[in-house]
């Protein structure tokens, strides 16, 4: 049977963190990889282009990246809904046409967590902008900038990226070189 497990899980050590670095946005269809086929057991992946360009955006605070399994006895079916919620400092007019074209879209995002594992969200779907706000604040302290929610629904949980290289602009996965563009005052 295909669903029989394959191991166990010790009590890992205490030395993780939360929180998000940093995400990268790629247009639709980008990052395809070139393991499509992947099994339960086969997270790992990598791209089949050579060069991707990528957006980068900086994170810092109130950012989070979930995953929610949805299964279904009556049914047969199991999918995994991740949700990346963003809060990005700081209002301007070309980030406002970004956030737009954020919300047209559905980009593939690869997310770094402070732990340095990289995800791919939206890998064979994409991710939707499902809600956000673009907001002012009341009071000197509160945000003024943008908080966005991508979702997206697959049927496996997002792939963990092996990085080979960082090295100025450029993150190296296999053969596949992501040029990353850096946003502007995010």
């Amino acid at each position: 049977m295909a669903c029989e497990l394959t191991k166990g899980r010790i009590e890992p050590c205490k030395d993780s963190v939360g929180g998000l670095k940093e995400v990268y946005f790629a247009d639709f269809g980008d990052l395809n990889a070139a393991n499509s086929n992947l099994g339960i057991n086969d997270e790992i992946i990598e791209f089949d282009s050579t060069s991707v360009t990528v957006y980068k955006y900086d994170l810092k605070g109130n950012s989070s990246f979930e995953q929610a399994i949805t299964s279904s006895r009556e049914n047969g079916t199991t999918y995994f809904e991740q949700t990346l919620n963003l809060t990005l400092k700081k209002l301007s007019q070309a980030d406002n046409k970004e956030v737009k074209l954020l919300a047209y879209g559905r980009p593939q995002i690869i997310v770094r967590d402070y732990n340095d594992n990289y995800f791919l969200v939206g890998r064979e779907n994409g991710a939707e902008v499902t809600g956000g706000t673009i907001v002012t604040g009341a009071a000197m302290a509160d945000l003024s900038g943008y908080t966005l929610t991508f979702s997206g629904q697959e049927t496996l949980p997002a792939n963990f990226i092996t990085i080979d290289n960082v090295s100025g602009n450029t993150i190296t996965v296999g053969s596949t070189a992501l040029t990353i563009t850096s946003g502007s005052d995010f």
